[in-house]
C-alpha cells in the first residue's frame, strides 16, 4: 500500500514539475517576443518559476525519509511562492514607479519580502548546502550588529533599519533582484535549454567524437580526452557534469594505454574544468562578466584566448611528454566513430549562436534562434531524438536554469548585505594599504579568496562573490576592469580542481578508481599554467588582447614559450628524459621565468632553460645499430634543434622585428622537422567505442524527468 501511494505522490510531483516547466519556458519565450517587461514583474516570476522547479526536483525528504513528517513545510512554501508572485504581480507598477527609500514600506511589502527570503534561504540549503548558507547568514547579521563592534576593529558601520532591508533586498535592483538574477532571466535560461538541447540532438556526441579523433597515436586517448572534454566543457559550463561525460569513455581508455588512475583523472579534471575559459562558447559564467563589466560578450571571448590556448597547450604537453616516457601510449589505434563530415551540420546551432553574437544581436534572441535552429535540424538527422526526447531536453533545461537563479539570486543577498554595510569599501581600502606596495601580496589575498568560493559556491556565484569583494581593490590598485574581473573569475574556476575541495578531481577520481587525494594534487600541477597566466595578464594586459599588434604577439610568444618549459619540467621530458633533479627545477623555473611579463627575467628563462634543451638532446645516448639514413635524419634535427633555438631566442627579445623574424624562422623549421621524424609503428590495438548508452547520459542527472 505505502508503495502504491508513493508512486502516486511521485507521479503527482512528475506532473507538477513538467507543468511548471513548461510555464517557465513559455514565460521566458514570452519576455523575447514581448520584447521588454517590467523588471519588478519579470525577474521575481523567473525567480518563483525557479524557486518551485527546486523544491519539486528537491523535497525536504529526498535525502533523508526520516523528514517525511516534516512535507507540509514544501506545502507551505509553494503557496509563499504563489503568494509572492501574485504580490509582484498585482504590485508591479506601484513598485516600479515609487521613489526608492523615500515612498513608504507598507507592511505588505515587508512580510512579502520576509516570505521570499526564507524560501530563497531554504532553496539554497537544499541545493547548495549549509556552508553557503552560513556565509549569507553572518553577511545579514553583520548588516544589522556592525554597528555594535568596537569602532577600533574598522568594520564598524552605522547598521540598518527594518524598511531599509527590504527596501534594498525585495525593492530594488540592488539585492536579490540584481544584476545577478537579471542576468539569470534575461539569458542565462536560454543558453541552459540551448545546451541541453545541443546535447540531445546529437551536437553534444559529434563534439565529443570529435575530440576522439585525436585519440590516435602517442598519448592519443589521453589528447582525445583533452579535446572532447574541452569542446563539451564550453558548452556544459560545469566541471563535474562534464567529467562523468566524456570520462566514461576517456578514462578506461587512458588507462588501457599506461596513464596511471591518478594520471587519467587528473588529465580528465584539468580538461574538463578548462572549458569554461574556451571560447567561443565559454562557461555561464563569462556571460555574466560581460553583463556585470557592461561590454559584449565578444570581447570576453577574444580576452580569453591566448590563456585558453595556453591552458590547453600544456595539458597537451603534458600527456604527450608522459606517453613519451611510458611508450605506451604508442599503442592506441583510436577510437571508432561514425564518419564526422556527414555529421558536421550538427554544428549549424552553435555556428548561428556565435555568429549572432559577433554581430552584435542579443544574447537572449541569439540562444532562443540557435534552440530553434537545433530542434530544425533534429529533424532532417537520421539519428535524430524522438519529440519525447526533445521535449524531455526541454524540461532539463528549464531544471539547469533554476539552479543557476537560486545561487545568482542567493548572492543577491550577499551583494547587498557587503555593499551596504560597507564592507567591500573596507575590503578595498585594506587591499590597497597592501597592494600600494606591494600588488603581488594584494593578488595572492584576492587569489585565495576567490578559491575559497569557488570550493564551496557554483562558478557563477563565486565570480560574484569575488567581483564585489576584491575587483575595486584591483582596479583601485591600477588594474583595468577586464584583467580584474577576468582574475577573479579564473580563480573561482580553478577551484573546482585545486584540494581540498576539488569536485571535479575528486568525480574523476572514482571514475579512473584512483586515489581522489593524488589526483587533486597532480590535476593542480597541470594546471600550473592557467595560475601563472592570471598572474600575467594582471600585469601584461596584452594577453588580453589589450594592446597593440606587436605587443599581443610578444606577449603570445612569451606565454606559449613559458608553457613548454613549463610542461617540460612538470613531466621531466624535453625530447630525452631529465633525470637530474637539479635540471627539472630548472626547467620549471625557467618557464614560470619565461611567463613572466619583463624582458630580462624572460630572456634569462629561455636562455636557461632552451640551454638545457639542447645540451641533453645533443649528448644524448646515440643507438648505434640504426640505419645509415636514420642517423642522417637525427643529425638534420640536431641542426633544426639549434636553428629552432636560435629562433626562439629572437623572440624573446624586446623589439617586434627580431620577434616576427625568429616566429617566421620557428615555423619554417618545425615544417621542415615533420620530414625527419621517425615512425613509430604501432604494435597493438586499443580500440575504443562510443556505444549509445553513454551518449544518452550525456548532460543528465537521476533525478531529470523522463516519459513512459
Amino acid at each position: 500500500m505505502n508503495s502504491i501511494e508513493t508512486k502516486e505522490k511521485q507521479s503527482i510531483r512528475t506532473i507538477a514539475t513538467i507543468v511548471i516547466s513548461v510555464l517557465f519556458l513559455l514565460f521566458q519565450v514570452y519576455i523575447v517576443i514581448r520584447g521588454t517587461i517590467s523588471y519588478i514583474v519579470g525577474i521575481p516570476t523567473h525567480l518563483c518559476f525557479a524557486l518551485a522547479l527546486t523544491f519539486l526536483y528537491n523535497p525536504i525528504d529526498k535525502k533523508n525519509e526520516k523528514l517525511k513528517p516534516l512535507k507540509f513545510i514544501d506545502y507551505i512554501l509553494f503557496a509563499c511562492i504563489i503568494a509572492v508572485f501574485v504580490y509582484f504581480v498585482t504590485n508591479g507598477e506601484r513598485l516600479e514607479n515609487r521613489m526608492a527609500y523615500l515612498d513608504p514600506v507598507y507592511t505588505l511589502d515587508i512580510v512579502m519580502c520576509l516570505i521570499l527570503m526564507v524560501a530563497l534561504l531554504e532553496a539554497t540549503r537544499r541545493t547548495l548546502g549549509m556552508v553557503f548558507l552560513i556565509f549569507i547568514f553572518i553577511c545579514i547579521a553583520y548588516l544589522w550588529l556592525g554597528k555594535f563592534l568596537p569602532r577600533g576593529t574598522g568594520l564598524r558601520h552605522s547598521g540598518t533599519t527594518l524598511k531599509k532591508f527590504v527596501e534594498m533586498m525585495t525593492m530594488s535592483t540592488s539585492g536579490i533582484f540584481g544584476t545577478p538574477l537579471n542576468t539569470s532571466e534575461s539569458y542565462l535560461f536560454y543558453f541552459m535549454v540551448f545546451g541541453a538541447l545541443f546535447a540531445t540532438c546529437g551536437g553534444g556526441q559529434l563534439l565529443i567524437e570529435i575530440g576522439l579523433k585525436f585519440g590516435k597515436g602517442t598519448g592519443g586517448p589521453a589528447k582525445a580526452a583533452v579535446v572532447s572534454s574541452g569542446l563539451m566543457g564550453m558548452i556544459s559550463g560545469a566541471a563535474v557534469a562534464n567529467v562523468t561525460t566524456t570520462g566514461c569513455m576517456t578514462i578506461p581508455m587512458m588507462k588501457k594505454t599506461g596513464y596511471t588512475p591518478e594520471q587519467a583523472g587528473a588529465v580528465e579534471a584539468v580538461a574538463s574544468t578548462g572549458g569554461q575559459i574556451m571560447p567561443p562558447v565559454m562557461g555561464i559564467g563569462a556571460f555574466v562578466m560581460a553583463e556585470m563589466l557592461g561590454i559584449e560578450y565578444s570581447r570576453i571571448c577574444g580576452a580569453a584566448a591566448l590563456p585558453a590556448i595556453a591552458y590547453y597547450l600544456s595539458i597537451f604537453l603534458v600527456v604527450h611528454f608522459i606517453a613519451k616516457q611510458t611508450n605506451q601510449g604508442n599503442l592506441s589505434q583510436g577510437f571508432k566513430t561514425d564518419p564526422i563530415l556527414p555529421r558536421v551540420y550538427l554544428l549549424l546551432p552553435a555556428v548561428l549562436l556565435i555568429a549572432m553574437i559577433i554581430s552584435g544581436a542579443t544574447l537572449m534572441r541569439s540562444a532562443l534562434y540557435a534552440s530553434l535552429l537545433i530542434v530544425v535540424v533534429n529533424i532532417f538527422y537520421p539519428k535524430k531524438a524522438s519529440w519525447k526526447k526533445v521535449f524531455e531536453a526541454l524540461i532539463r533545461g528549464c531544471k539547469q536554469a533554476a539552479n543557476i537563479a537560486i545561487p545568482t539570486a542567493a548572492s543577491g543577498i550577499v551583494i547587498a548585505c557587503v555593499i551596504n554595510s560597507g564592507l567591500a569599501n573596507k575590503l578595498a581600502a585594506l587591499m590597497v594599504s597592501i597592494g600600494g606596495d606591494y600588488l603581488l601580496l594584494a593578488l595572492i589575498i584576492a587569489m585565495l579568496g576567490c578559491m575559497l568560493f569557488g570550493m564551496a559556491l557554483p562558478t557563477v556565484a563565486a565570480y560574484l562573490l569575488a567581483s564585489i569583494l576584491f575587483c575595486p581593490a584591483l582596479i583601485e590598485l591600477g588594474i583595468g576592469r577586464l584583467p580584474a574581473n577576468m582574475f577573479v573569475f579564473y580563480f573561482g574556476i580553478f577551484a573546482q580542481i585545486t584540494p581540498p575541495v576539488c569536485l571535479a578531481s575528486f568525480t574523476a577520481a572514482s571514475l579512473a578508481n584512483g586515489n581522489p587525494w593524488k589526483t587533486g594534487w597532480l590535476a593542480l600541477r597541470w594546471s600550473l599554467v592557467a595560475f601563472l597566466a592570471a598572474f600575467a595578464f594582471v600585469y601584461n594586459p596584452a594577453l588580453l588582447l589589450e594592446g597593440t599588434l606587436p605587443e599581443i604577439i610578444q606577449s603570445a610568444a612569451y606565454l606559449f614559450l613559458g608553457t613548454f618549459f613549463l610542461a617540460a619540467g612538470l613531466e621531466h621530458y624535453v625530447g630525452v628524459p631529465v633525470k637530474n633533479i637539479v635540471l627539472r627545477i630548472l626547467v620549471m623555473a625557467a618557464g614560470i621565468a619565461v611567463i613572466i611579463p619583463e624582458t630580462t627575467s624572460s630572456v634569462i628563462g629561455y636562455v636557461v632553460g632552451m640551454g638545457i634543451l639542447v645540451f641533453l638532446n645533443l649528448t644524448r645516448k646515440r643507438d648505434d645499430e640504426k640505419s645509415e639514413e636514420e642517423r642522417k635524419n637525427e643529425r638534420i634535427s640536431d641542426i633544426l634543434l639549434v636553428v629552432i633555438a636560435v629562433a626562439g631566442f629572437l623572440m624573446m627579445l624586446p623589439e617586434f622585428y627580431t620577434t616576427a623574424i625568429g616566429l617566421v624562422i620557428m615555423i619554417a623549421t618545425f615544417v621542415v622537422r615533420m620530414k625527419f621524424k621517425p615512425s613509430i609503428a604501432p604494435v597493438a590495438t586499443a580500440d575504443g567505442v562510443v556505444g549509445e548508452v553513454i551518449i544518452n547520459e550525456i548532460d543528465k542527472e537521476e533525478d531529470d524527468i523522463e516519459l513512459s
